[in-house]
């Protein structure tokens, strides 16, 4: 029950103070206890049965408390007996009662009442202290209460008091009955361990938690400790857990890698369209498909055959396949089972509900292995929990669905092999009619769908029958055919008409097209007439499965090999939610540091997964079965041996296979690095035991010994264990009796143990795994066939400890915690908990359907996986202890990092091993050019890209629910680097800004914004087609960098790809569009080859010094070229390049900063003094080399005989180079130059280099036509930081003012550059047609546009002006210094008309002024105005300034803690101008709303940042806050709830226009304007 949880205060949930749901008997009453400050009871009596307080009023109801934890706090009287009797209710009905009281001697039980002694406590250092602990060493001090007895916090867990004594299921508590005599302060349940000596900030500093039993009390039932003492010398704290393994549940099971199992045909859209409920196996899980959170449905026994909802998807029923079949109904939203139903003996596979979700139908087998169909009643599950019988029906026809019809509760339809029947249920009785299929009744029907008026149904051989229900006849048949491909990349529509068919698995129909799930891998959409294709997606198997949401926008898709996913109908994006094994995952290995998780599986694929995001990162495929995985604990590096006998070592950031060995016979069944990563050791099913130098690249083999390891696979996948301290090796051999350890180094023998003589009563007892403990390094645990763990001294071989019935079968795994306290065993299906010593009783978490192979803790302790038919992590609870060095840096496998490994020299020959389909590996070879010592220093040049921005990881809303549209963005990110590309067949350019790709339609004058990075875009690259465009995002503070592809018509990013380190410098097509390069910044100057068509890495190369540019050759497709610091690189995919060349002596020593091809033969390179060098590609040598310019050269295009130059000297060169071939300055020509306004960043031409779009170092993007020699500006931005954005009254025009001293006045319909201002101070704010602007020199300068000029210069302040506001009517000017003086000055004039000096000495951070009348507050004046300062005050004033009136109305002051406070922000509400909403630095970080009315606050929503700046909508109850987080969020003001709206760097202003239909929000230089929808939050 929700409200229940995290606990229930039980005085406050019964309201005692009324007394009307509680009794009170005798001697009863209130008063404040000195030591607790609070109000408490007391109870007392002669007799304590006379004097009570009963809780419910009458014995006869129930409390109906959940929580399996009772807490009560209380103190008994000093020299009185008092009684405690607990009413509580075991899940069969019985109720019973627990009493315990300091009259009993002794305890007592009988089936309904356990009567328990309690021991009183006294107080610290007192004469009965010390008699009690006299007689606890003897017989229990029981008797009256001692004189100083203190107050107690007593803990009773229900549930294992139950389970303990009667062995019964807890189900609630019912009633309370508290007996003289006691002082009581509270009662509450829950469902947490608390520990009440524990404060929140205690807790809070510790990372303590109530969820693993070490978390503080709640507030209010928390005693007060004062300051200086202990809470133990104070109280009792009295817990009976009865030696219960805490927290209880320890495991909870928190993702799950896995989908299908006895099916891939089952997969379910919830109602609101946010989640998917799908099988693994034996658990269902619904996943968020926002947030990928999962929650899961665990109760089947057996792998789930099929799934189903009710219409408002708040039942869901679920089927179990096998020998023992059941139906189970769930409570979606509860997640718990309301009822289980057995009627069908096996092979349950179709469920289907009616549309009310009051009827279900079943199909499974019966006894006889006859097809049988139930329908049950489930109209009382959710309320009553009971599920009827109406009727059964046989059949001899194979049956594969199932559909209850919507229209009729009564009528339903399947199909199956060479049948589709009509099903009717009348009087108990279900019969069937089969629909007449003439000349196809030899068709296998693999899916139904209803239609309104008739019944859809298809088979593999790609039919579609529409079923005529009322006239039981076929309608209509239509057959679909794939599209006959004419080329590799287009294909035609799919028609009905001619052609082979499609094998069609599943069907799913909505009110405006069909989806249809075929063979060949495909999910088509149809229009209802199945006319053709209007869209599908291609998946890497046979689609299994199809349905549409409720709501048309989106389909859900599965395929065979065990892939779930989605298409976006409206955006045609496909995400994938789950991929998954096809077959059982045999053993796994884990790299602590990046939290990677390698699996191999029967289905033939070793996968690596990221734990976090649940996402495949690689997948390794071979025709040769792999059996044992094992991460190296210190590099990326993983090996896997594989049931052939070869063991392969792959290196991960690279995808390469390192090396391959076989040296043993048989398959592999062990393989392990040691911990200090010195060593590798194999083990084979025949016996072979081998070791390899790890710390070596191929890794060589050191010693192979035959006849060591016990024969057989049963010891898979982790036959071999090493100790922590990388000393001893252990394993099963070379009997299955004998339990081996030998020195890891050098192999010798240290001892051998033979299980089957450690017990007498299992003679034959052999030895199945071995596990060394982590901390006790001479503890080696063994588990054997007798359902037995060994423990076994390293030193002399006898059993230490053992633990019997381990499990119903034998101990498959085991696995020790790194703190040593925590053991783990896995058995048939179900994984163990147990305490290390054994001292509590241990837990079992179930969920798998089939054996587990392999169980063990990951590096960090937080979690635990376990395998066998999926995978399985389970958030592990336990706290680890202070001594414990879990909290260290792991690197992998529970090596600590002690040092960070330094990176070695690359490779001159990078190769990757690709796995295709036919499981063989293909190489691909990238050679290296260079072998300079790597510098890791920031190049002294600007072409290098230099991050500036932020970056944010909010969770934004998704499309289609945003409250704003992203309408325009404003200017270009002259930061970036090669950041624009220009198509002029098709007049659009791309170009960043921020974190935003804008996509404009030079036409139209229209943009389309892609937004997916949450960091500064470096560069882009756009294919030569211009229908996929390449974003680099830099990567600053260890994040990595991120490369987003994406699809240029649709704005769809096809995928997101995370490799560099630092940031991306360079992103370039080849000319054919298969590859595209990627190069690392200064700090890795990494080249990557990537795939166009895959987009999967296919060689990388590290360079000894930072790289500028990069290119593919124009003509030949496998040559490319690179230039940085230590030179040119000359490279060719597929063959090896000689070393770098150096760049030519007559330039001296230099930056190489950018390059271009010239033909096949010619490659120009510039430097960062000036220079332009002409290369020939065919020898590497410097032809000619001529100065170009006096600067950095950052821009270098080449075509036919035309070159552009580009400087940070902002000369834009044009060249004519025909005659280059001469080898002398006389064949280059200057034939033209334009001055540009900044430093030349980016350029992209046309085919002539005859008119092109160049980017500046200012923000402005500039048209270049050389044949006019003119230059337009096509898009100007800001350069420096953006200080302030405003609307003008009538939004026709907005104004922003920069830290450049710019103030530039725009038109808000077309965004374009009306006027420019321009002063050398610094401007702070401005308002709009006539402009006011305040500067840094404490002036206040006034713009008119009409005549573009500046009309007035007033000087109101001596320091800087902080902010400057019209007044409502424009008839003054306020502005606002920095030292907190007010300044009201005339427009007309420029007379400064009054200072108001009450905020002096703190900044004014804030002015604002509206149209309101002071009448209502008893002042006169038409306007109102506020300032708010740096010291959190807030003064309102009235005034009317014709009559040179201002009255102060209010003045607000704010507390806060000492820090470094966010700006003070206010504003009136525009829907009540008497609320002002305030936020800025105090005790809570929130906004806070006054009411200048009542004069108190009335509001206050809470907030996760410190806001920057504010403003309200008056169109709207909305609130858009910006932070330093670089996230915008847009709040609801009635209910709190936000959006939120990531930005490239910090915000520092956000503006509504006036109406409130639009928003500007401005981050540095980032000046964004939102259109504002209807509140939908």
């Amino acid at each position: 029950i929700i409200y229940q949880h995290p606990y229930v205060n039980i005085f406050k949930h019964v309201k005692i103070e009324e007394w009307k749901k509680t009794t009170k008997e005798g001697e009863v009453t209130t008063f404040t206890d000195k030591t607790l400050r609070c109000p408490v009871f007391r109870i007392n009596g002669p007799i304590p049965a006379n004097s009570y307080i009963l809780l419910p009023k009458r014995s006869s109801q129930s409390l109906g408390l959940t929580g399996k934890y009772f807490y009560l706090l209380f103190r008994p009287t000093p020299s009185k007996y008092f009684v405690v009797h607990i009413d509580v209710a075991a899940e069969e009905g019985q109720v019973v009662r627990i009493s315990f009281s300091n009259m009993f001697k002794e305890f007592k039980s009988t089936s309904t009442w356990l009567q328990f002694p309690f021991l009183c406590g006294a107080a610290k250092d007192s004469v009965y202290e010390n008699t009690a602990k006299t007689a606890r060493q003897g017989k229990c001090f029981i008797g009256p209460a001692p004189t100083s007895v203190r107050w107690s916090c007593l803990m009773l867990d229900l549930q294992s008091i139950l389970s303990t004594y009667l062995n019964r299921c807890y189900n609630h508590l019912k009633t309370i009955k508290l007996c003289a005599n006691m002082t009581v302060k509270n009662m509450f349940t829950s469902d947490l361990l608390f520990n009440p000596s524990v404060s929140f900030s205690e807790a809070r500093l510790m990372g303590l938690s109530s969820s693993r039993g070490t978390g503080p009390v709640p507030r209010d039932m928390a005693f007060p400790v004062p300051r200086g003492s202990c809470w133990h010398d104070l109280y009792d704290h009295i817990r009976y857990l009865l030696g219960k393994l805490l927290p209880d549940p320890i495991l909870q099971l928190g993702c799950v890698i896995g989908f299908g199992g006895a099916t891939n045909k089952h997969a379910l859209w919830t109602k609101s369209c946010d989640e998917v409920v799908y099988p693994c196996h034996a658990v269902i899980v619904s996943m968020n498909i926002t947030s990928k959170r999962q929650r899961f449905f665990i109760g089947h026994t057996d792998k789930v055959s099929a799934l189903d909802f009710n219409a408002s998807t708040t039942v869901l029923a679920s089927a179990q396949t096998g020998q023992h079949s059941v139906v189970r109904i769930w409570d979606y939203q509860k997640g718990n089972c309301l009822a289980s139903i057995r009627n069908h003996a096996h092979s349950l596979s179709a469920l289907s509900f009616s549309y009310s979700g009051g009827i279900l139908c079943g199909v499974g087998k019966d006894r006889h292995c006859k097809t049988l169909v139930v329908v049950w009643s489930t109209v009382n599950v959710l309320k009553e929990r009971i599920v009827t019988v109406l009727a059964k029906g046989h059949s001899d026809v194979d049956i594969h669905t199932i559909k209850v019809a919507f229209f009729d509760e009564t009528r339903m339809v399947s199909c199956g092999r060479d049948n589709i029947r009509l099903w009717r249920m009348r009087n108990g009785l279900l019969r069937s009619c089969p629909v007449n299929l003439g000349d196809y009744h030899s068709q296998d029907f693999t899916d139904v769908a209803f239609e309104e008026g008739m019944s859809p149904c298809h088979s593999r051989s790609g039919y579609i029958f529409e079923i005529d229900y009322s006239r039981v006849v076929i309608k209509h048949v239509r057959k679909l055919q794939p599209a006959q491909e004419q080329h590799r990349d287009h294909r035609e529509k799919r028609t009905f008409m001619t052609g082979p068919s499609i094998a069609i698995n599943s069907i799913s129909v909505s009110t405006s097209f069909c989806a249809t799930g075929s063979e060949d891998g495909f999910l088509r959409l149809w229009p209802l007439d199945f006319s053709s294709v209007f869209l599908e997606a291609e998946h890497e198997g046979p689609v299994s499965l199809v349905s549409v949401s409720s709501d048309g926008l989106q389909v859900l898709a599965a395929t065979s090999n065990g892939i779930l996913g989605y298409l976006d109908v409206s955006s045609h994006d496909y995400n994938t939610l789950m991929r998954s094994h096809t077959d059982t995952v045999l053993g796994f290995s884990l790299d602590g540091v990046r939290r990677h998780l390698t699996t191999a599986s029967s289905d033939g694929t070793v996968r690596i997964w990221n734990m976090d995001s649940l996402h495949q990162l690689y997948d390794f495929a071979s025709e040769d079965c792999p059996c044992s995985v094992a991460f190296h604990p210190c590099e990326q590096v993983f090996s896997c041996g594989f049931n052939s006998g070869i063991i392969r070592i792959f290196d991960i950031p690279n995808a390469k296979l390192l090396v391959e060995h076989m040296h043993c016979k048989g398959e592999v069944v062990g393989l392990v690095f040691s911990p200090n990563g010195e060593f590798m050791y194999s083990a084979s099913s025949e016996g072979f035991l081998a070791q390899y130098h790890a710390v070596n690249e191929d890794h060589s083999a050191v010693r192979v010994v035959c006849n060591m390891v016990a024969n057989g696979t049963k010891h898979s996948p982790d036959a071999l264990k090493v100790s922590q301290d990388s000393r001893c090796l252990a394993f099963v051999g070379p009997s299955e009796y004998i339990v081996t350890i030998l020195d890891a180094r050098t192999l010798e023998e240290l001892l051998r143990i033979d299980v089957s003589v450690l017990d007498v009563e299992n003679a034959l007892e052999s030895a199945l795994k071995v596990c060394f403990a982590s901390t006790f390094t001479h503890h080696l645990l063994v588990s054997t066939s007798a359902n037995k763990v060994l423990w076994l001294s390293t030193k002399t071989g006898r059993v230490l400890r053992e633990v019997s019935k381990v499990d119903k079968q034998h101990c498959s795994s085991l696995s020790v915690s790194e703190d040593g306290r925590f053991l783990l065993t896995a058995g048939h299906s179900a994984v163990k908990v147990w305490d290390y010593n054994v001292q509590r009783k241990s837990q079992t978490f179930i969920g798998h359907s089939q054996p587990i192979c392999q169980v063990g803790f990951t590096p960090d302790q937080h979690s635990v996986i376990s395998v066998g038919d999926a995978i399985f992590i389970w958030d592990f609870l336990a706290e680890p202890t202070e001594s414990s060095n879990v909290h260290q840096v792991q690197l992998s496998n529970s090596m600590p990092r002690q040092a960070a490994p330094l990176p070695s020299l690359p490779p001159q020959q990078l190769d990757i091993s690709n796995i295709i389909h036919d499981g063989t590996f293909t190489e691909i070879h990238f050679w290296s050019i260079g072998n300079v010592k790597r510098q890791s220093v920031r190049p002294d040049c600007y072409r290098h890209f230099v991050p500036r921005f932020k970056n944010s990881n909010a969770v934004v809303p998704q499309p289609g629910e945003e409250d704003l549209k992203l309408k325009a963005v404003l200017g270009y990110n002259g930061n970036g680097r090669s950041n624009l590309a220009w198509s002029p067949d098709k007049g659009l350019f791309v170009y960043s800004c921020g974190s935003i790709v804008v996509v404009e339609y030079l036409h139209t004058g229209t943009q389309k914004h892609l937004r997916g990075h949450n960091q500064e875009i470096s560069c882009l690259a756009v294919t030569d087609d211009a229908q996929t465009v390449a974003s680099g995002a830099g990567g600053t503070n260890g994040i990595q960098s991120q490369i987003c592809i994406w699809d240029i018509q649709s704005g769809v990013c096809r995928k997101s790809i995370s490799h560099h380190k630092g940031a991306v410098q360079c992103l370039v097509f080849s000319k054919d569009d298969r590859f595209f390069l990627s190069v690392g910044d200064f700090s890795d100057p990494e080249v990557v080859l990537w795939s166009t068509r895959t987009l999967q890495l296919l060689s990388s190369v590290r360079v000894s010094g930072p790289l500028h540019d990069a290119a593919f050759s124009p003509s030949a497709a496998n040559q490319l070229a690179c230039v940085g610091s230590m030179g040119v690189y000359f490279c060719l995919i597929h063959e090896r390049a000689p070393d770098s060349v150096d760049a030519p002596v007559e330039v001296g020593a230099v930056e190489m900063t950018a390059l271009t091809y010239h033909n096949d033969t010619r490659l120009f390179t510039a430097t960062n003094k000036g220079h332009v060098c002409v290369w020939d590609i065919g020898t590497q040598r410097c032809l000619m080399t001529w100065e170009a310019d006096m600067g950095e050269m950052g821009v270098l295009r080449c075509q036919g005989s035309h070159l552009l130059t580009g400087s940070n000297t902002r000369w834009l060169r044009l060249w004519e180079v025909g005659a280059v071939q001469g080898m002398s300055e006389t064949a280059v020509v200057m034939k033209q130059e334009i001055l540009l306004d900044g430093t030349i960043v980016s350029a992209a031409f046309d085919n002539t280099i005859d008119m092109g779009i160049v980017g500046t170092l200012a923000g402005t993007l500039w048209y270049i036509n050389w044949s006019e020699n003119s230059s337009i500006r096509l898009v100007s931005g800001h350069k420096a930081k953006v200080n302030d954005v405003v609307f003008s009254c009538d939004e026709k025009h907005f104004a922003t003012c920069c830290e450049d001293g710019s103030v530039r006045v725009w038109a808000t319909h077309s965004y374009e550059l009306l006027v420019q201002f321009h002063v050398l101070n610094q401007v702070k704010d401005s308002p709009v047609l006539c402009v006011a602007a305040g500067y840094s020199d404490g002036t206040v300068r006034v713009f008119r546009l009409a005549s573009s000029e500046m009309e007035m210069k007033l000087r109101p302040h001596h320091v800087e002006v902080t902010a400057v506001q019209y007044s409502a009517k424009g008839h003054v000017i306020l502005s606002a210094g920095k030292n907190g003086c007010v300044a009201v000055s005339s427009p007309v004039t420029g007379v400064t008309l009054r200072v108001i000096r009450d905020h002096k000495g703190a900044a004014i951070t804030t002015i604002q002024s509206i149209h309101k009348q002071g009448q209502m507050f008893g002042l006169e004046g038409t306007e109102m105005w506020l300032a708010a300062s740096a010291d959190r005050r807030v003064s309102v004033w009235v005034s009317d300034w014709i009559r040179d009136k201002c009255e102060l109305l209010d003045w607000l002051t704010f507390p806060a803690p000492d820090g470094s406070p966010p700006p003070s922000l206010a504003a009136f509400c525009p829907s009540d101008p008497s609320l002002v909403v305030y936020t800025g630095y105090g005790v809570e970080k929130e906004l806070s709303f006054y009411s200048l009315t009542t004069k108190q606050m009335i509001k206050k929503i809470t907030m996760p940042y410190w806001a920057t700046c504010l403003s309200l909508s008056s169109k709207s109850h909305h609130i858009a806050v910006g932070s330093k987080d670089c996230v915008m969020k847009l709040i609801e003001v009635s209910s709190g709830r936000f959006q939120d709206f990531v930005h490239g760097d910090s915000l520092q202003k956000c503006h509504f226009s006036p109406s409130g239909a639009l928003l500007f929000t401005v981050a540095f230089n980032e000046i964004l304007l939102w259109e504002v929808h209807s509140p939908s939050l």
